[in-house]
């Protein structure tokens, strides 16, 4: 292939027709609230509240067996969630996980297969974090921590279960990204590049899948209230407090707002982006889109989103390796 730049965006803007039929465009799988998730086993992470914990709770009120992590266990949230399973005699088992650790990975998931009886049909890429603050002001320390959690524990998460169900031959893995994944705001630190390279690496994951029957999607979220501005402040005020005035003196305004971010008067519920992966498990296989926006508001990334869905099918389409399986992906 020996396209150059401008033949490759002349060509993408011909092919206007596959934005109406890309389910990448944005178009919306339809929740319902009676649909049977019964016989699915689904492995969650950072389920200790937001929509980890929101998610946790739907899928096993529709019947899905949920493996519901998180790190620092035993924790209070760990116990109100397992009583909570009890007294609804909901299917969840609450397994301890940090997705920066290689060896808990491998437990957890070792765990859940051995509880399910094989391997698991679904994984939920939710544990994440952001540190806010002008890049650089971002010490390696805040970096490493950041690409750790948001980039690479969804790397290890994938590589712990594809084995089991590329052996099953089929399977399915939610990435929650962000608007942000997309866009890009001045000041919010590395949380945008973390989700650029989660974007990459899971639309690369979904054509290197397609042979083996497992869909990948990405949930991108817009602003929603829940405790991960609570998170996001500790971080950042230690990255201040920590921060070299060498690097502070030139963004005063911004170094003095870092860790006082207020999430609480975004009205969005929450649970939009539980029944958005509620609705993309309960999709037939090899129909779910790549990417979903989440959010009642404002989506600025569905132009994104679009143009890059033509642009991967005119540039690779043509290929007879690689072009069935970017069309499989980009024209659901």
């Amino acid at each position: 292939m020996s396209l150059d730049r401008r033949t490759l965006l002349a060509g993408a803007a011909a092919t206007g027709a596959l934005a109406a039929t890309a389910r990448a465009s944005g178009a919306e799988p339809v929740y319902r609230p009676d649909v049977s998730l019964k016989g699915r086993s689904v492995l969650i992470t950072g389920c200790s509240s937001g929509f980890g914990r929101l998610t946790a709770e739907l899928l096993a009120r529709q019947g899905a067996r949920v493996f519901a992590t998180m790190r620092g266990l035993p924790r209070p949230e760990g116990a109100e969630l397992a009583a909570l399973a009890r007294k609804e005699k909901l299917d969840i088992h609450v397994i301890a996980l940090d997705v920066t650790l290689d060896d808990q990975v491998a437990a957890a998931v070792a765990e859940a297969e051995r509880i399910n009886g094989g391997p698991l049909d679904v994984l939920v890429n939710n544990a994440g974090i952001g540190i806010t603050s002008p890049i650089e002001v971002q010490d390696m320390a805040a970096t490493r921590l950041m690409f750790e959690t948001n980039v690479f524990g969804p790397h290890r998460m994938a590589r712990a279960v594809l084995p089991g169900m590329r052996r099953k031959g089929a399977g399915q893995i939610i990435q929650i990204s962000s608007q942000l994944g997309r866009v890009i705001t001045p000041w919010s630190g590395h949380y945008s590049a973390t989700k650029f390279a989660l974007e990459a690496m899971s639309e690369q994951l979904a054509y290197e899948l397609v042979p083996h029957n497992i869909d990948v999607s990405i949930i991108e979220p817009g602003g929603y209230p829940t405790r991960v501005w609570v998170n996001r402040n500790t971080y950042s005020q230690a990255l201040k407090a920590r921060a070299e005035a060498v690097h502070t003196d030139g963004y005063p305004r911004q170094v003095a707002a870092m860790g006082t971010e207020d999430g609480s008067g975004r009205a969005n519920d929450p649970a939009d982006v539980a029944k958005a992966i509620s609705s993309l498990i309960a999709l037939p296989p090899g129909t779910r889109p790549l990417r979903l926006p989440v959010s009642p508001g404002n989506k600025p990334q569905v132009p994104i989103n679009e143009v890059t869905a033509r642009v991967q099918t005119e540039w690779l389409g043509p290929s007879p390796v690689m072009g069935p399986l970017v069309k499989a992906v980009n024209q659901r």
